[in-house]
């Protein structure tokens, strides 16, 4: 497998200032946009191409090779272009908490997850990351929620819980409920690095540490799954390579890097609602590819959620006060 022109690292990635994005209108630049827009896509298809390697590979064992490979990749592009940088001491923390908790932990309980539920269920549930973010945003760092983006979120976050409420849900089920409190973790892992990434600062860029976080993943996770799962389980099928290179290369590697960047610009609270449009997407994906058929709470909760997005995205009012500030 050739690394570096599978993983084209965007260029914003590399230049993206870590000064707030919010433009006059509230509205996101586009930079971050974009970035965000490619990593939806590709987080989104992310799920069902789980749920097909993962019938070629055990949970572990594809998440440990998942950063692999997408280390390798960020690493060999890196190197091409003379741009290594070693961490130094205040990336570190960024470093432990992205590679530890929004990588490792994040992908290996959502993969264990899924090999019990459906990829659209399961992409959903994982990002109910409004539910953890948003009060500590709130009560923790003053963070202001505006009209708009609190309805946005309301709906959102009303729209995740039909979707685990239990009546639509085998709460009786072991593995069903431990799927389901698996992904809930995963979310509440994911909301603590995107406020870290909000409230931190780091030397290093997104795409710098992106490799390295990688490489921290992908160390705890090898001998994790040799541990938990036994000897590699790959089967070395065409299918399996094939669903390796789009969750490493494309999926780990850009979609990381794209979402990390774009997270330091981004208030915590509209980013975690924004990034609810990849287990919508994931949906979709599953249910076309997969030919998972959507029962009624998916239905009514992708709705609400897919209304709350749209919400939370309209622009905010600018106050006097706000343009006397924007004078100054």
């Amino acid at each position: 497998m050739s690394a570096s022109p599978a993983v084209p690292t965007p260029p914003a990635c590399h230049v993206l200032p870590t000064s707030p994005v919010l433009r006059r209108g509230g509205a996101v630049d586009s930079a971050p946009a974009l970035l965000l827009g490619g990593a939806i896509l590709l987080w989104g298809a992310n799920w069902p191409v789980m749920k097909l390697g993962l019938g070629h590979v055990s949970p572990l064992w594809f998440s440990a090779l998942r950063f692999a490979t997408g280390a390798a990749c960020l690493f060999a592009w890196q190197a091409a272009r003379g741009e290594v940088r070693w961490p130094q001491r205040a990336d570190m923390p960024f470093i432990a908490s992205i590679g530890l908790l929004q990588m490792m932990l994040f992908t290996a309980l959502g993969a264990v997850a899924i090999t019990h539920l459906p990829a659209g269920r399961s992409a959903i549930l994982s990002y109910t990351t409004p539910i953890w973010v948003v009060p500590v945003a709130a009560l923790v760092f003053g963070e202001r929620i505006g009209r708009w983006q609190g309805t946005g979120i309301g709906l959102a976050a009303l729209g995740v819980l039909i979707l685990f409420n239990p009546h639509a849900v085998d709460w009786r089920d072991g593995a069903v409920l431990g799927a389901h409190a698996m992904l809930l973790a995963a979310s509440a892992a994911w909301a603590a690095c995107i406020l870290h990434l909000r409230y931190g600062r780091s030397r290093g860029s997104a795409a710098q540490l992106a490799p390295w976080q990688m490489l921290l993943a992908a160390a705890v996770l090898l001998p994790l799954a040799r541990v938990v799962e036994g000897p590699f389980t790959g089967d070395g099928t065409g299918t399996f390579w094939a669903c390796l290179i789009f969750v490493g290369p494309l999926a780990t590697a850009f979609g990381f890097c794209a979402v990390n960047a774009a997270s330091q610009r981004v208030p915590a609270s509209q980013m975690s609602t924004l990034m609810l449009a990849v287990p919508v997407t994931g949906l979709v994906i599953a249910t076309v590819t997969l030919h998972e058929t959507p029962g009624p709470d998916l239905i009514l909760g992708t709705l609400a959620i897919v209304l709350g997005i749209a919400v939370s995205a309209v622009p905010a009012r600018v106050t006097s006060s706000n343009r006397v500030k924007a004078r100054i």
